[in-house]
């Protein structure tokens, strides 16, 4: 006979707007019963929040890791595109972050993503072929097709993203997107061709555009993209529509607050409890017909446990009949965690990292804080013996992207905004190929940055004057194979170092990783060249 556990407290009945008294009973993984009580109490029952998009490799966490911290914040679900792994490893990257999820009590739902590589304008190390989504499509971890980057390609009829689309049709599973900035009639065709979501507005008037024709929002709030304050608004008007998201959240975040931190923003910013609450728990579930309980007679005994409905501070958390976390403390058990990987490049020299200049003005990425969009500037970089060096008194900063795949000339630009007074850094984490990334003062230290990658197959470094630093991130290039909390205090010290050196953004690695994704606006570099995603084609550097 399977043991019945009883928890009393006030139900949050987020459908019906209404909280009342009861005695929830719990048997095995289900509800059983839910009784209401004449009682006074002092806590809260709701159903689990819900990460209705996010990266898990940009925690540097493997699936179970993530869940372990996770949980503490009272998620009991993501929404989880495994694209960045997809672009190191194909499929089998794919099915790596499912297996490893499968190891703990956690509801990871992935996609099946369909822009890997993301653009034919850069090197990945695989591919997910029309065959691997429909092979994808009919597991039953696989939820949905994952963010439709290829937004071009859905206006222009391109007939691979018509064949993935079709195919989320066919297995009636949503297709997610990623279109920053479209708005009118390209908007409404994008949404007509079958995309059901976005999380990449970054103003008012875009999510409205959108969803007047009736797309779901999700309000991102993650370690570098932070949409929150432009968009909460919204979720008293369309509750329905509205989803919250972190899309990239390095370890450090994820240790201090999760998808409980936007609910607790949104509330104290005036937003009625019972929408927020609708977008925090129930409409990604319905979206993608999550099997997660939403706190009724039947369903998985998936719900947390919180003080009051102002902090929501979370005192446990459940998820199928198991209490997974309680008061800050997590539950769940690490797992032995295997690496795969794909590195095939041996260190550079430092001839490698110059280029020529004729003094004229360049073409400069100007990185935004807090933003995935860059903005398009003119600058100049110091000439010194007819090579281009950083020019660090205008803060026009060389950055560096070397394929990591296969043996090439590193690609070479300058960004602003770094502020980076000495010293390098980079990383593996390169959105969304995944290549080496740097940003630095002088050649010298680049190269050292760069090497201090290589020579770990992958992870975080910093040159400073404290030597050359690594993070090693065995697993793809991209993840840890250590415990969350020990890759939360590594990272969380690499960072303050690159702060240390000048930097003003608030996530100086975030952002890096995000100057090689070309399908944001408006410029970037790829391992190719660099490339403006307003117009979708390489431009010079000089201007």
């Amino acid at each position: 006979m399977k043991h019945q556990k009883v928890i009393k407290s006030n139900v949050v009945d987020i459908i019906n707007k209404e909280i009342y008294a009861a005695a929830i009973s719990v048997t095995g993984k289900h509800i059983t019963a839910i009784d209401r009580i004449d009682q006074r109490l002092d806590n809260y029952v709701l159903p689990g929040f819900v990460d209705a998009h996010i990266h898990i490799e940009s925690s540097m966490l493997v699936p179970s890791e993530f869940a372990r911290m996770a949980v503490v914040h009272g998620t009991v679900a993501t929404v989880s595109d495994p694209h960045e792994i997809a672009n190191v490893l194909g499929l089998d990257g794919v099915k790596y972050m499912i297996e490893n999820g499968r190891k703990v009590p956690f509801h990871f739902n992935f996609g099946a993503s369909p822009c890997v590589p993301a653009t034919p304008f850069e090197t990945a190390g695989d591919q997910i072929s029309v065959a691997d989504v429909e092979e994808l499509l009919q597991m039953p971890e696989i939820k949905y097709v994952s963010e439709m980057m290829n937004w071009p390609g859905v206006l222009n009829n391109d007939p691979d993203v018509f064949a993935k689309i079709e195919l989320a049709k066919k297995y009636g599973k949503p297709v997610d997107g990623h279109a920053p900035g479209l708005k009118g009639d390209l908007a409404k065709k994008y949404i007509d061709a079958g995309i059901s979501t976005d999380h990449e507005c970054f103003t008012s008037e875009e999510a409205i555009d959108k969803l007047k024709h009736g797309m779901n929002v999700q309000i991102r709030q993650g370690s570098a993209a932070r949409n929150f304050e432009a968009l909460y608004h919204l979720i008293n008007e369309y509750p329905d529509q509205m989803m919250f998201c972190s899309d990239d959240k390095h370890p450090d975040d994820l240790e201090r607050a999760h998808i409980n931190e936007l609910v607790r923003l949104a509330v104290a910013n005036g937003q009625d409890v019972f929408k927020v609450l609708q977008a925090a728990c129930i409409n990604p579930v319905k979206h993608y017909k999550l099997d997660v309980g939403q706190l009724k007679v039947g369903d998985a005994a998936d719900f947390i446990e919180v003080d009051n409905l102002k902090d929501f501070s979370v005192k446990a958390t459940w998820i199928e009949g198991r209490k997974v976390a309680e008061n800050g403390k997590s539950f769940i058990e690490s797992v032995a965690i295997e690496t795969v990987n794909k590195f095939r490049i041996s260190s550079i020299e430092l001839p490698d990292l110059a280029v020529s200049g004729t003094g004229k003005e360049l073409n400069v990425i100007e990185v935004l804080d807090g933003e995935l969009v860059t903005n398009k500037i003119l600058g100049n970089a110091l000439l010194k013996n007819g090579e281009l060096t950083s020019n660090v008194e205008d803060d026009i900063l060389k950055m560096v992207v070397v394929n990591r795949y296969e043996k090439a000339p590193p690609a070479i630009a300058f960004i602003k905004n770094f502020g980076l007074q000495k010293g390098a850094i980079a990383g593996s984490v390169a959105h969304d190929s995944h290549n080496v990334i740097a940003v630095g003062v002088d050649d010298e230290d680049i190269l050292k940055a760069i090497n201090g990658i290589i020579e770990n197959k992958g992870g975080l470094s910093i040159c400073d004057d404290q030597g050359v630093d690594t993070i090693a991130l065995p697993v793809a290039g991209l993840m840890s194979d250590q415990p969350a909390e020990e890759v939360s205090r590594q990272y969380e010290d690499l960072s303050e170092r690159a702060i240390s050196l000048g930097s003003q953004l608030r996530a100086p690695y975030m952002s890096l990783s995000f100057m090689a994704l070309l399908v944001i606006p408006s410029l970037k570099l790829s391992d190719k060249g660099l490339f403006d995603g307003d117009k979708f084609e390489f431009v010079p550097l000089d201007n």
